[in-house]
C-alpha cells in the first residue's frame, strides 16, 4: 500500500523496527506494517525529521501521533490474522489507520475533529489504502452500523469503558483502550466473554482524553 521509501528515511524507519524489537515487539506482521507505513508523511512538515524517533509528536488541533512502540503495542494486542473488521477510535493523524489497514481485512475509523479526519482520508487516498471507512462524529458511541468487531483500539483515555464499545465488540473480541485519568491511563486488552469484558492491565501510558457522551467532557 505505500509507495517507494524516501532513500534519506530507509535507515531512520529500520532503526525505529531495531528498537520496537529491542523494546519486546515481537509480532513480525506488525513490525513489518511499521516498516511499509511512511510515519513522516503523517507528521507536519517541521516535525518530518522527528519522524522515526519512538516518540509521540504534535498533529495540530491538540492532538498528538502516539509513540511508535505505544502504537505497535496496541495493535499486537489485538492479535490479528488479516480476516477480522476493527474500529479505530480516533483517526488522529491516520497514521495508526494505515497500519491496521495492513493487518486487517477492514477497518472502520471514527475521528471528532472534521481537519484531522480529512487530512486523514486525503493521506490514506494517496497511499492507494482503499479497507478503510472514516466517520465524523463522537467516537464514545462507537459505528454502530457495521458491528459487531472482532477488534477495536482507541486513541486516548477514558474513564471507563463506554457501554458502545462492549455492545459493538464480537464475542472472543479484543478492546485495546487506555483507562485512568486525564493525564494518565493504564493501556488494558478486555477479552468479550458472554456478556463480561476480562480485563488485563499491560502498561502505564498517556493519552489525550476520550471526549464525548461515553467519556470526558470537553474542556
Amino acid at each position: 500500500m505505500a509507495g517507494t521509501v524516501e532513500p534519506s528515511f530507509r535507515g531512520a524507519r529500520r532503526r525505529l523496527i531495531e528498537t520496537l524489537q529491542d523494546k519486546g515487539i515481537k509480532d513480525l506482521a506488525v513490525l513489518n506494517a511499521i516498516d511499509a507505513v511512511q510515519r513522516h508523511k503523517f507528521v507536519p512538515a517541521s516535525t518530518r525529521h522527528r519522524a522515526y524517533e519512538d516518540a509521540a509528536l504534535p498533529i495540530g488541533s491538540g492532538q498528538t501521533i502516539s509513540q511508535p512502540f505505544v502504537h505497535a503495542r496496541s495493535i499486537e494486542l489485538l492479535e490479528l490474522t488479516g480476516r477480522e473488521r476493527v474500529l479505530e477510535i480516533g483517526t488522529g493523524s491516520g497514521y495508526q489507520t494505515a497500519l491496521l489497514a495492513q493487518l486487517a481485512a477492514q477497518v472502520f475509523s471514527v475521528e471528532r475533529v472534521a481537519l484531522l479526519i480529512e487530512r486523514a482520508r486525503t493521506l490514506l487516498a494517496e497511499m492507494d489504502v482503499r479497507n478503510v471507512s472514516m466517520l465524523l462524529g463522537d467516537g464514545t458511541l462507537g459505528w454502530r452500523d457495521y458491528g459487531p468487531y472482532d477488534g477495536i483500539i482507541v486513541g486516548a483515555g477514558a474513564p471507563h469503558v463506554p457501554t458502545a464499545y462492549s455492545e459493538q465488540l464480537a464475542e472472543g473480541g479484543r478492546l485495546v483502550l487506555p483507562v485512568g485519568g486525564r493525564e494518565e491511563q493504564v493501556l488494558c486488552v478486555f477479552t468479550k466473554r458472554g456478556t463480561q469484558l476480562e480485563r488485563r492491565d499491560i502498561t502505564p501510558v498517556r493519552f489525550v482524553p476520550l471526549i464525548g457522551a461515553g467519556g470526558w467532557p470537553p474542556g
